[in-house]
């Protein structure tokens, strides 16, 4: 695999490795995964090891820097043993194991980020977001030795930055706005020379792959940010066939199947609002919510669930899709037979996906 062993940014290509006892998947590990190995210090004057003690896991933060992060008590504690696969939200950049074939077949490194880092989190996004899932196993461990930093000139911060801002234009949608709040000089460099992402968008295209809040969502649920957000309510017309989404059934709302019917002003089940929870309400006197049973939308009872995300938790994105955040499905209008059906459905983008309220106002999230 190319770059299988990478020397990382600001790092000297000195390795010691200590032997790993085989894998716990025993032949049986899916070919989507990505796997680090835990890196351990080599202090650069006296070369020394200093072994990882606690167990901990690879995140980023909105400037796209990575970090390691000691494990949750909560996680560490649900793990099956203490070499028990670790799932982590990235990888560093120094060492990681991959099928070679899932590798090449999922587009490899993006050949147009400069050797400079950052393709380790390009690595990981495209991974969960594409189907895979990425690890650290603790079993397995590389030590590592830093360069002295004083003997060496500092790195290219320019090509380090133009790298994150190519990841940013490419994985993160609509959230790489947060990322250029948390990093102006990113926003000012990507004016300046703004990439051509054609490929590795098109590459997400061919592989089916899920939206950025889907890893916010599930993945990296701490990342994500806290600030204003549009709100919006009214009805709900589909784009393609231009009707509203509305529930016809009489009495006991509950359990209702969501389809499209004839925009009315005068009906109050058809008013909706998208809450700054990512709840849809549903308009009525019962405390009702779009909700998904065997991937027909649905009308349940709104649940009493804090800021965690859950079934009830809906993406309304800028291109008009509305995204059912744990299946990372779209919403769509099914014609089927004389009824027009609310479905989940792969997210291509057809106009029987796209979707429109009424009304837009901003709330704080917080």
């Amino acid at each position: 695999m190319r770059r299988h062993l990478k020397k990382m940014s600001g790092s000297s290509s000195a390795w010691r490795r200590r032997s790993a006892p085989a894998s716990p998947c025993r032949g049986r590990c899916p070919r989507s995964r990505v796997v680090s190995p835990v890196l351990d210090v080599i202090d650069w004057k006296t070369f020394q090891y200093f072994p990882s003690k606690d167990l901990q896991r690879g995140v980023l933060d909105w400037k796209l820097d990575f970090h390691w992060e000691p494990l949750a008590d909560s996680e560490r504690k649900a793990l099956p043993s203490p070499i028990s696969p670790i799932r982590s939200p990235v990888v560093p950049g120094g060492v990681v194991a991959v099928d070679r074939h899932y590798f090449q077949n999922t587009g490899a490194y993006d050949p147009l980020l400069s050797l400079r880092g950052g393709e380790n989190l390009e690595l990981s996004l495209k991974a969960w977001l594409c189907g895979g899932s990425v690890e650290i196993l603790p079993c397995s461990r590389v030590g590592h030795l830093y360069q002295n930093q004083e003997a060496n000139s500092p790195p290219d911060q320019e090509a380090t930055l133009l790298n994150k801002v190519r990841i940013a234009e490419t994985w993160l949608g609509s959230f790489k706005d947060t990322f250029y709040r948390h990093s102006p000089e990113a926003f000012s460099l990507s004016k300046a020379e703004k990439p051509d992402c054609t490929e590795r968008l098109q590459l997400q295209r061919r592989l089916g792959c899920r939206t950025f809040h889907w890893f916010l969502a599930n993945i990296y649920p701490e990342l994500y940010p806290s600030e204003r957000r549009p709100r919006f309510s009214g009805k709900l017309h589909n784009i393609g066939l231009g009707f509203c989404a509305d529930c016809q059934a009489e009495g006991d709302l509950l359990g209702c199947a969501m389809l499209l019917a004839p925009c009315s002003d005068s009906r109050q089940q058809q008013h909706l609002e998208h809450t700054s929870r990512k709840e849809i309400h549903f308009g009525g006197p019962q405390n009702l919510c779009l909700d998904v049973r065997r991937e027909q939308v649905i009308l349940q009872n709104c649940t009493a669930e804090g800021p965690a995300i859950h079934q009830q938790q809906w993406d309304f994105q800028e291109n008009g899709m509305i995204v059912h955040i744990l299946s990372g499905k779209c919403m769509e209008a099914v014609v089927q037979e004389n009824n027009k059906d609310l479905y989940l459905r792969q997210c291509d983008g057809k106009a029987s996906q796209l979707w429109r309220f009424d009304n837009v106002s901003a709330v704080d999230e917080r």
